[in-house]
């Protein structure tokens, strides 16, 4: 049984940003781009695109690289096909459940458990899949996010870091395939109350954290965190020294944290990043949005960088840059 490729790509929409995903696509080649939603699939949040873009997309849970449709008889023709292509394959299911959950059944089983952190990402592939009606899957064998589904849950600390926003920088991490480890030295700017600071200074590294609000005190007292009361964005990197890994929470414009990161690269001075771009104002409303799609793709247009939307983010995205 031979899949048929399709041309394009396939989008997996962020839960609640839908609107956002379709903007993006509807700019796409200024409006060039042809798209749309599986009418079969409208529930799952999935879009079609006809032909590769030329810029980039990020209010995407999943990019589904080089796709194709399989039509098949039986449950075990199906999952046979799957299981000659590769190993791991992760289900999208919002129709035709009952079936697509007998698939499942016969494939290599998907862990359940929640990951401790830090956890090395297999190398291995995830590939994507569901079902358009009884007899006809969609998948990919080459999607963007190594998630099943794109959806990671860690094993969480509910009595030692003072927010929940530490989820998202172990995501990154484990995305980036590196974190810091001892001796190595970490700016975490915007700090308070100290969520990323807790988690850096449980690797073991030394965090300076800066921010005008106080960090929680008992985040304050861990070994190797330095505290600074400043406004992060207004420190030269002189005045830092060289650091191994810069991270940023810091809720600012994106064009203001753009300004901000060119100056840090500029010095020499920094290594890896991790930013959280705080995307401003409510959901787009026309072709073109309301949001700003251009800064975004200004970071993913800096060298050795990539920008992706976690599925730790909310109304924001997350750059990394790992050298």
């Amino acid at each position: 049984m031979i899949p048929e490729r399709l041309p394009g790509r396939v989008y997996q929409a962020v839960p609640g940003f839908e609107d956002h995903l379709s903007c993006e696509l509807g700019t796409l080649g200024h409006e060039r781009q042809e798209y749309a939603p599986f009418n079969e699939l409208k529930g799952a949040g999935l879009y079609y695109a006809a032909s590769d873009p030329s810029l980039p997309v990020f209010w995407a849970r999943n990019i589904w690289r080089e796709p194709f449709l399989l039509n098949f008889a039986t449950i075990s023709e199906a999952a046979g096909a799957l299981r000659a292509i590769q190993r791991n394959w992760a289900p999208v299911l919002c129709t035709q459940f009952r079936r697509g959950a007998l698939i499942a059944a016969k494939l290599p089983p998907l862990p359940e458990k929640r990951r401790p952190f830090p956890w090395l990402l297999p190398k291995e592939p995830m590939g994507a899949w569901t079902l358009l009606d009884p007899h006809t899957l969609l998948g990919s064998a080459a999607p963007d996010n190594p998630f099943p589904g794109g959806v990671i849950e860690f094993e969480e600390d509910r009595e030692g870091p003072p927010s929940r926003a530490y989820l998202k920088l172990w995501e990154a991490l484990v995305r980036a395939r590196r974190w810091p480890v001892p001796g190595e030295r970490c700016l975490d700017a915007g700090a308070s109350p100290g969520g990323w600071t807790w988690a850096l200074a449980k690797l073991g590294a030394e965090v300076l954290s800066v921010d005008r609000a106080p960090l929680e005190p008992r985040v304050e007292a861990m070994p190797g965190v330095r505290y600074q009361r400043h406004d992060a964005f207004t420190l030269s990197p002189g005045d830092l020294g060289p650091l191994d890994w810069v991270f940023c929470d810091v809720a600012c414009y994106p064009q203001r944290l753009f300004g901000w990161v060119e100056k840090m690269l500029g010095s020499g001075l920094c290594r890896n990043f991790v930013c959280t771009i705080k995307m401003q104002g409510g959901p787009p409303s026309g072709p073109l949005g309301g949001g700003d799609f251009d800064t975004p793709r200004r970071f993913a247009a800096l060298p050795g960088g990539q920008v992706l939307h976690l599925y730790h983010n909310k109304h924001e995205l997350t750059w990394i840059r790992i050298q």
